[in-house]
């Protein structure tokens, strides 16, 4: 049995006195709610609640940190339970995630781990292929039992809301048995349009004419298009929405006049458009979708600068979020001039922005969100959602952009057991850094114990609208 498998001051300061007040900050958030407002936690959980049946669907198929680290070791995709000809003995599965466990010592995906054994399973040792069936028989028997179904573990998680991510074409039937039943927990969908204004998204024009028979407009028609997204956008609203989310490549947008953004979309209508018109047309999509959102009130995200489905291959054989996904220089200053000249400085334009470059923190995200109101640099994401990560992001980001332009803290994850676990991480981190501005006396001790609540959730109650 290993003692302090999680200890107590992981991630505080080393000096002393840092450490006391990091430790006496975090005290005041350890215990508040959690505020998850962009997320892709699978929404039948919350509308089926249908038990989790073993650890491998819990922790390994589903996780894209831990199958790409695997992978990235020689371990095969169908070892993991993935893929056509994929292993369907879950107990297999498990013992090959257990057996290299060690390839995660020191990264994130170990603290989220080691964090939900513990504190969600009692289990103190430290996996491994000596006690990989102890941990899969000791899991599983847990998720026989009704606590640890998933609107259980919500209620036991202390979440006070959670947003899902979800396709323009989803019916949001799960949202709807979520509101239909007698639990009191709150799941709200986020609108997530990248199928139907991406004209590179597999299956693009059949999506078109999907939505064009959700929402009885004609998505032939530029203004029918246009028609059909605020059709749906109000129904997300009426299920719940508060935000939208953008999976863009980039941050580029543009700003037509209504003949040519007619034009343009005959083209991409006709799958006769070139590549870099389909850049062009995704951010004409960009500045429609700020437009509606002036309208209609939903925050904007953008997440830009992934290389989605890097790998051909992989992708057409075993498709999306296969950990695959890789960063790429992002600029955002120039690109984002046509939707900010367009929207920019309108009173109810909200916009949240993330990046895989870190490059830009200092260089281009914080001195725009420093400026224009209606924008808000969202927090380390995906790559740099770990301590380092955050403590980069603070560092580069706050000196300019000050903490009232961030948003607080969202975990982005599809892991259920690992939301406590990052909201911990972030907690932690932030009341480190807090507490050596104060040591450092560029902080006031009673500016400390108000910002540490607003990063543990109030921003982001606050920013998306909660």
């Amino acid at each position: 049995m290993l003692k302090d498998l999680l200890h107590p001051d992981r991630l505080f300061p080393v000096e002393q006195s840092a450490r006391n007040l990091a430790r006496s900050l975090f005290q005041t958030v350890e215990k508040l709610p959690i505020i998850s407002p962009h997320g892709h936690t699978d929404s039948r959980w919350w509308g089926e609640n249908q038990p989790f049946t073993n650890a491998a669907e819990l922790f390994v198929i589903p996780d894209h940190y831990v199958v790409r680290m695997l992978i990235s070791q020689g371990i095969s995709f169908e070892a993991l339970g993935i893929g056509a000809d994929r292993e369907h003995d879950p107990r297999k599965i498990w013992r090959c995630f257990a057996s290299h466990y060690r390839l995660f010592a020191a990264t994130p995906s170990q603290l989220w781990l080691d964090h939900a054994f513990q504190e969600v399973f009692g289990l103190t040792d430290r996996l491994s292929d000596k006690n990989a069936d102890d941990f899969f028989d000791a899991i599983g028997d847990k998720l026989t039992k009704p606590e640890f179904r998933p609107r259980s573990l919500y209620d036991r998680f202390n979440i006070e809301v959670i947003a899902t991510t979800d396709s323009a074409l989803d019916d949001l039937k799960q949202h709807q048995l979520v509101q239909k039943s007698d639990w009191n927990g709150r799941v709200i969908p986020t609108y997530r349009p990248d199928a139907v204004v991406d004209p590179d998204f597999e299956g693009f024009q059949d999506n078109l004419d999907q939505l064009g028979e959700l929402t009885g407009c004609d998505t032939h028609d530029w203004t029918g298009y246009l028609d059909a997204h605020r059709a749906r956008r109000a129904f997300f609203i009426s299920m719940g929405a508060t935000a939208t989310d953008h999976g863009h490549p980039s941050a580029f947008t543009q700003d037509l006049s209504f003949s040519d953004a007619k034009t343009l979309f005959g083209k991409v209508r006709s799958g006769k458009s070139s590549v870099d018109e389909n850049e062009i047309f995704r951010g004409q999509m960009l500045t429609e979708m700020a437009r509606m959102s002036v309208d209609d009130g939903l925050v904007m995200q953008l997440h830009a600068g992934s290389f989605r489905n890097h790998n051909k291959s992989v992708f057409e054989k075993y498709g999306r979020d296969r950990g695959f996904d890789i960063p790429k220089r992002t600029g955002f200053v120039s690109e984002l001039k046509p939707l900010l000249d367009a929207v920019g400085l309108n009173p109810k334009f909200s916009m949240i922005l993330f990046t895989l470059d870190e490059s830009t923190y200092s260089r281009e995200l914080a001195p725009l969100v420093g400026a224009y109101p209606g924008l808000k640099i969202g927090p380390p994401w995906w790559f740099h959602d770990s301590f380092e990560g955050m403590r980069r992001y603070r560092e580069t980001v706050i000196e300019t952009a000050g903490f009232y332009n961030t948003v607080g803290f969202n975990d982005d994850t599809r892991a259920l057991c690992s939301i406590p676990a990052r909201h911990d991480v972030a907690r932690r981190a932030d009341c480190a850094f807090l507490a050596e501005l104060v040591t450092r006396h560029r902080l006031d001790e009673d500016e400390a114990y108000e910002l540490a609540p607003l990063l543990a959730n109030g921003f982001a109650r606050e920013t998306y609208k909660l």
